[in-house]
Order: C-alpha cells, then sequence, then structure tokens
C-alpha cells in the first residue's frame, strides 16, 4: 500500500469512528475537521472525498443540507470475537464496526473466550460503548479445555481455574469413572443446553496429579498442538531417499566450492539456512543465502504436505519442539549440516560494502557448509577476529579453530550488516532489542535458573540477511504480476498509540504521534530506556500497539521493517509459508502458471492463525515455567517494578528474572487504595500515598497457582 492509501484510510477510520461513537450528531465537513485535528484547505478537501467513499459503501448516512451521522444500528446483526474479561464481561470485536460492543455475563448466551459469535445490537450503553446480546455462536475457538477434577457422590465438576472462563464442566455420574479428587484432565464439550449454567463435559485424558501433572503435556492438549506425526506421515517420510543423484546436481547451480557457514542457536538442530561469502573484486562480493530445499522432498498433496500445512509452523516451547515437518526432514534431510551436500533454494546478492545490491540471483543450488558455529562463537569471532574460539565459548566446551577464511568472512559481513541496519532505521524501521526468556532446567525438567539472551552483532548479521533475502524474493515477485504470499504489517492503532503515549509520559518520556516523527520518535523512546528497569514494561506496551502481523495475498507493505515489500523464504523447515513461497517463486522463474485452485488466501488466514495459536502456546510455557520457578521462592523478597494497574490490583515485575505477579487491591497495606483509571495509579484514601506505573517496589511471594500460571505478591513497600 502506497502512502496516500495509508493516509487515507487512517481518514477513513478517524472519520469513521468519531461519526459511529456520537450517533445522535449531526456533523459538517468543517465540523469533521476540527475534531480530528485538520486545519488546512488540502485536508478539509481530503475530508470532503473520504465523505463522499464513506457514503458509497454506506458507512455513513447523508441528512440536510451537508450533514452526515452514523447509520442506525440497533437491532441489527453482527459478527465478530468475543473477548472475555476477568471480571465474566464480554466485549465483541466486530468485523464492520470500527469499535468493540459490550456484552453483559447473563447475555453470553454459552459464548467462551476467543469464540466467533453472531450479537443482536442493542442501545449505546456508554459514550464509546453500544451494548449486545449473543443470538448465535458461530464457531468454537476452542474444544478441549484442561482443568481440576472436582467430585462429589452423584456428580462432578471440572475447573479451569481460568479468571476468562466463567463457567466450570459438568461430568455426570457416567462419566465420573475412576477420576479423583485433585485429578488435572482435559474436558471437551459435550453439550451444552440452553437452560444449563454450565456445559456437560467428557473427559479424554489425565494428567495426574500434582506439580508433575501440569507439564508441557497440558498446554499442548489445550492448545490442539500434537507432538506425534500419524503413521501415515512417518512412513512417507521414512521413503524419502537422501542421496543426491548426479541427474539432481545438473539441473542446480553448484555452490559447493563455496566457502559456506551456518550460526544458530547451540541448541539448534534444524538449520534451514547457511550463508556463503566469496571475494570477487575491490569492493564486490558474492553473498549467498541459502535455504533448506523443503519443497523438492514436500510435494503439494502428499501426506506430510497436508501435515505441514495443517500444522503451519513449529512450536517452540520452553522444554521441547513440536515440529511442523517429521524429525527425519527437519533435523536431518533438510538440515544444513556441516560437511554433508545438501539441495538448497539461494538467492545469491553481488554487494559493495555499504549494502548496495549490485546484481541478484535467485534459483535451486546444492552446497555444503564448511562450518557450523553458534552465536556465541561467531560473536567471539566479531569480537577478536580470531581463529581460535576458546573452550568457554564453543558448543562442545572444548577450542576450536576456524579457518582465516571464516574470519574474514563474518568480519567483512558483520560490518555489511550494520551498514544495511542503519539504512533500515532512518527509513522508518521499527528496533526492537527485547531480551529474550531461557531457563537452564535440570534432568527433571525443574528450572535451576532463568537466564536473558540479547540480540548481539552476530543475532543482527544473520537477521539483516535473512530480511534482505525476504526483502528482494518479494520484489522480485511483485514484477510477475502472479499470486504471491506477502508478510504484512499493518499501520498501528492511532487509539492504542495514544494509551501508550500516556503511560510512557507518566515514566517520564515523550513520545510524538505525528505521521511524519511517529517512527523516529518510537526508536528514541526504545532507545532512551533501553537497559533501564522500565525497559520490559514500555517494549512490551509498544508491541501491544502495533498490529499483528499476518500472511496474505493482498500486500499492504510491513509497517514495523519499513517496506514495501516483503515476505517469508528463510525458514521452511519451521514455517509452511515459507514452503508457499518457494513453490510461487519456482513456478515464476520456470516461467510457469501457479495453479489458480490452490486457495492461498484461505492457506495464508489458516497460516496466520495458527502462528498466533504458537505464540500462545510459546508464551503460556514460559508463563508456566516462570511460576514453577516463582514457587521454589515462596516468601522470598524481590525488587521489581509495576508493569500494570487495573481495577483488581497491580502488576509487578520482578527485575532480576522479568516473572510477572500481582497484588490484589486490598492487599495493598496501610490504607483504602481508589483505582485511578487515567492515572493508571491507585491512591491512599486517608494517607494520598500512591503506587503508579513504573515504581519500583519491594514484594514478597505469597503463594503460586500452576493450573492458573498466576504469582500473587504480597507489597512490603516502595524502594
Amino acid at each position: 500500500m502506497s502512502k496516500k492509501k495509508k493516509e487515507v484510510k487512517g481518514l477513513e477510520r478517524k472519520i469513521t469512528s468519531l461519526i459511529i461513537n456520537s450517533p445522535n450528531k449531526e456533523f459538517n465537513y468543517k465540523q469533521i475537521a476540527f475534531s480530528i485535528g485538520v486545519n488546512d484547505t488540502r485536508g478539509r478537501g481530503e475530508i470532503i472525498k473520504v465523505l463522499n467513499t464513506l457514503l458509497k459503501k454506506e458507512k455513513i448516512i447523508s441528512v440536510g443540507k451537508g450533514g452526515f451521522v452514523a447509520p442506525a444500528i440497533q437491532n441489527e446483526t453482527v459478527e465478530g470475537v468475543l473477548e472475555i474479561t476477568t471480571t465474566g464481561r464480554g466485549y465483541v470485536v466486530c468485523d464492520d464496526l470500527d469499535g468493540d460492543v459490550m456484552v453483559e455475563q447473563r447475555n453470553l448466551n454459552r459464548g467462551l473466550q476467543g469464540d466467533r459469535v453472531r450479537i443482536i445490537m442493542g442501545k449505546k450503553k456508554t459514550k464509546n460503548k453500544y451494548e449486545g446480546k449473543i443470538v448465535e455462536i458461530v464457531e468454537r475457538k476452542k474444544e478441549v479445555f484442561v482443568g481440576v477434577f472436582q467430585k462429589s457422590k452423584e456428580y462432578a465438576f471440572v475447573n479451569t481455574r481460568n479468571a476468562r472462563m466463567y463457567t466450570d464442566f459438568f461430568i455426570t455420574k457416567e462419566e465420573m469413572k475412576d477420576y479423583k479428587e485433585g485429578e488435572k484432565v482435559a474436558v471437551e464439550i459435550k453439550s451444552w443446553e440452553k437452560a444449563k449454567d454450565s456445559p456437560q463435559g467428557r473427559i479424554i485424558k489425565s494428567f495426574g496429579f500434582g506439580e508433575d501433572a501440569l507439564d508441557a503435556y497440558s498446554i499442548l492438549y489445550e492448545y490442539g498442538l500434537s507432538t506425534e506425526f500419524e503413521g501415515e506421515v512417518e512412513e512417507e517420510a521414512a521413503k524419502i531417499k537422501s542421496i543426491i543423484k548426479k541427474e539432481e546436481v545438473k539441473k542446480r547451480r553448484d555452490m559447493r566450492g563455496t566457502m559456506t557457514f551456518t550460526v544458530d542457536p547451540v541448541d539448534a538442530k534444524d538449520f534451514d539456512d547457511a550463508i556463503s561469502f566469496k571475494v570477487i573484486g575491490e569492493n564486490k562480493y558474492e553473498v549467498g543465502v541459502h535455504i533448506a530445499d523443503v519443497s523438492h522432498y514436500v510435494t503439494p498433496g502428499s501426506k506430510i504436505d497436508e501435515e505441514a500445512q495443517n500444522r503451519a509452523t513449529s512450536v517452540y516451547l520452553v522444554d521441547r519442539v513440536i515440529p511442523m515437518l517429521p524429525e527425519t526432514l527437519s533435523n536431518n534431510l533438510c538440515s544444513l549440516r556441516p560437511n554433508e551436500e545438501k539441495l538448497t533454494f539461494s538467492a545469491v546478492f553481488v554487494m559493495k560494502n555499504n549494502g548496495q545490491v549490485l546484481e541478484e540471483w535467485y534459483g535451486k543450488t546444492v552446497t555444503e557448509s564448511d562450518c557450523r558455529l553458534s552465536y556465541e562463537e561467531a560473536q567471539y569471532i566479531i569480537e577478536n577476529e580470531s581463529t581460535t574460539i576458546p573452550k568457554e565459548e564453543t558448543i562442545l566446551k572444548e577450542e576450536k579453530r576456524v579457518t582465516q577464511k571464516i574470519v574474514e568472512a563474518i568480519t567483512t559481513l558483520n560490518g555489511i550488516a550494520k551498514t544495511i541496519r542503519k539504512k533500515r532505521i532512518s527509513s522508518g524501521a521499527l528496533i526492537f532489542d527485547k531480551s529474550e526468556i531461557k531457563f537452564q532446567l535440570d534432568e527433571k525438567n525443574q528450572p535451576q535458573k532463568i537466564l536473558f539472551k540479547t540480540s548481539k552483532s552476530a543475532n543482527k548479521l544473520i537477521e539483516e540477511f535473512m530480511l534482505l533475502a525476504n526483502k528482494k524474493v518479494a520484489e522480485k515477485m511483485k514484477q510477475s504480476k502472479e499470486r504471491f504470499v506477502y508478510r504484512v504489517h499493518d499501520q498501528p492503532d492511532h487509539e492504542k498509540l495514544e494509551n501508550l503515549q500516556t503511560v510512557v509520559k507518566r515514566l517520564g518520556y515523550n513520545l510524538k504521534l505525528s505521521n511524519t516523527e511517529l517512527n523516529g520518535s518510537l526508536n528514541e523512546l526504545l532507545k532512551k530506556c533501553f537497559g533501564k528497569n522500565e525497559q520490559n514494561l514500555i517494549d512490551t506496551l509498544m508491541i501491544r500497539s502495533m498490529s499483528k502481523a499476518e500472511y496474505t495475498t493482498q500486500n499492504i507493505g510491513h509497517y514495523g521493517l519499513a517496506f514495501e515489500y516483503y515476505t517469508h523464504f528463510t525458514s521452511p523447515i519451521r514455517r509452511y509459508p515459507d514452503v508457499m513461497v518457494h513453490r510461487l517463486l519456482q513456478s515464476y522463474l520456470n516461467n510457469e502458471q501457479p495453479t489458480a485452485k490452490t486457495p492461498l488466501e484461505e492457506i495464508c488466514k489458516h497460516t496466520s492463525f495458527m502462528e498466533q495459536v504458537a505464540t500462545k502456546a510459546e508464551r503460556n510455557s514460559i508463563k508456566y515455567m516462570q511460576v514453577k520457578y516463582m514457587s521454589q521462592h515462596i516468601d522470598r523478597l524481590f525488587t521489581g517494578v509495576i508493569s500494570g494497574v487495573t481495577d483488581r490490583g497491580m502488576y509487578v515485575e520482578i527485575i532480576d528474572n522479568k516473572c510477572e505477579g500481582m497484588i490484589r487491591v486490598q492487599d495493598i497495606p496501610n490504607d483504602f487504595f481508589i483505582f485511578d483509571e487515567k492515572e493508571y495509579t491507585f491512591v491512599g484514601r486517608k494517607t494520598k500515598e500512591a503506587y503508579q506505573l513504573g515504581d519500583e517496589v519491594e514484594v514478597k511471594v505469597k503463594k503460586t497457582d500452576l493450573l492458573k500460571r498466576h504469582i500473587d505478591l504480597e507489597l512490603i513497600g516502595k524502594k
């Protein structure tokens, strides 16, 4: 999407929101201009154009002489996704409305968190909210839930202990079987009669008792993920030949003689990308980004392909990986392991050290990695320019030697990557340097220590060349004018940005929201808070204010990266869209027409959804381990930062380990505290003592709940 189109879209959103949120008020174009802060002739002209567009779309109604009002929506039915708060009230995010619709618990009509529902619109409840009533469950988001079995003589219940789950599951005497009180189980909805408060459930899996029952498997069941592949898939994978035939090599560009290496995490097993480097002149280099050729082995319509499409992505939990492809492929055939010939799909660039791409080539290759490096090893080479890596920094914890060519390649590529990164930032790309949480586990998968991995030069080197390959492939395909799969990221929601602005102002930071200054101001904010106690809070709040990136055939650009065209080409072992991109690119290179029957957009929507599922599962896995870790530290004192303030209490993030717990409002000592929603603050009625976002406090771990993945904290006082 062009800059002009983005501006028009943003203007449409502002005008629609203004009129719909004032249903009893009539606006002319001058009043609209004043209300949204437009005060120039050109801007008012654009408003008139947008008003005509909205009239055609029937999003507004024309009345009188030059007046505009919202269409009557009371008693209309609309569809959307149900979000339930911890208080039990629901909000439906509707497809056809700019705002959400409030649904009281009595009107939820068996709707559960995340369900797609149809509602009938009611009257306006508050200034900015309509009230609605659910009349139909269009689609259940979840069919399986995890909870605790609670038994009586004639019946039982399964309690999920989820604050957003307003009901438990009724278990009949026939379904009780020999399950015991306190047993952790997975339950599915068997039926839910209109007159019943609770659904009737069927228990499908037991996880046993105690903490050990709530391992990763409960998370997998909760999100419908499977660690196992069906027999047909495994059998098909086992039949794939590992030998690379000479006939296949002849069809490809042979790059086995070019120095090539991989850089991955220490514990990685699936190496899906490698980089080659060759000096071809003064200040002139050939840089190859080589990607595992999964599409050679996984063909459309095969059992493996169907399973990969269904899974859509690998899921990385704290203590295990749920792969998209069977291990035969992910860790063996396709993995670019050192000193093994591999089939690859490559983007090869002739570049200068300022990052300028002089030539580009795309196609199937055969490569051989000369060296496997961890990020730590590559970082040591960057910092020391040494061919000898001490054992403290190596994968195998023994001294490692690399060639001088490897050293020269990595140092040169690091310089190019820094230049490319600098140019990206100047173009408006957002740069998040958020620490990644890692756990040191014992042999029983118990967390012993929480570690933090920060992105260093070695990480950024690989990142920049993967971004370059993804960007260039997308730009190559735009020329084809054929259907393609893009990775897009829309502009952030202005209302969320205003909320972010309010919060960071409370923390002593400034954020400019004008279109020309926004990206630079966001980056400046990230830079200023880096390394400070509130960094993680600000990073999290900023990410929440952004739109979600997704896959689609309709390109609108990538806001966060500041790319007009972008795709995912570099990780086909763990992402199905990359497999699709490989196939589409190869069809174009072969001058073939991609089959029109392939439902690309439908698959894009599914993979985007599964990506979100994977992200939630991964976050829950981390949260679970954090709660498990903190359960070992009951009554211990910690220093934390207030990271959230709600009417129920304050969230505090522990500085040392990034674990977040809650202090309930009734537990704040020494006064009766009142919640100030606008200021994100609790104020004592008598003492006027205030607790607000960003305050540093001392807390004690009070209790933990693994099922709810919740930490209760006791407030000791301000630091």
